[in-house]
């Protein structure tokens, strides 16, 4: 059974604020669908490193995040940088954040797929 959605805009406040009260700097990159509009979010560590989670719902119809790595796109920021830019010419309706943050956290509260889990 799918749960519920928060709208995409108060979701996208919510994770502004986690980081904001946690030192980090969140900015909207692209202003997606107000409403039902997916979530990319990109965490740069401002060494040149960055990260990348896009959602999914999984066998369950729960939203999970995955690393765009499982998807073999590396953790170099020009890397991140350009398949953020390929998501957002295909969809208008993409919200792209970017998490500014030292330590390379994302504060997504939802689960989060990674490589480390496959290993």
């Amino acid at each position: 059974m799918m749960e519920a959605r928060l709208p995409s805009w108060l979701w996208v406040e919510a994770l502004i604020k986690r980081a904001e009260v946690e030192g980090a700097s969140c900015f909207v990159l692209q202003k997606g669908d107000r409403e039902r509009g997916d979530v990319l979010v990109k965490v740069a560590d401002l060494k040149g490193g960055a990260r990348g989670y896009v959602p999914r719902t999984n066998m369950d119809g729960k939203r999970i995040f995955s690393d765009i790595r499982l998807q073999g796109i590396g953790d170099a920021e020009h890397e991140v940088d350009e398949y953020v830019s390929r998501a957002r010419q295909r969809d208008s309706d993409l919200w792209v954040l970017e998490v500014e943050d030292r330590q390379g956290r994302h504060f997504l509260t939802e689960p989060v797929e990674s490589p480390e889990q496959t290993e």
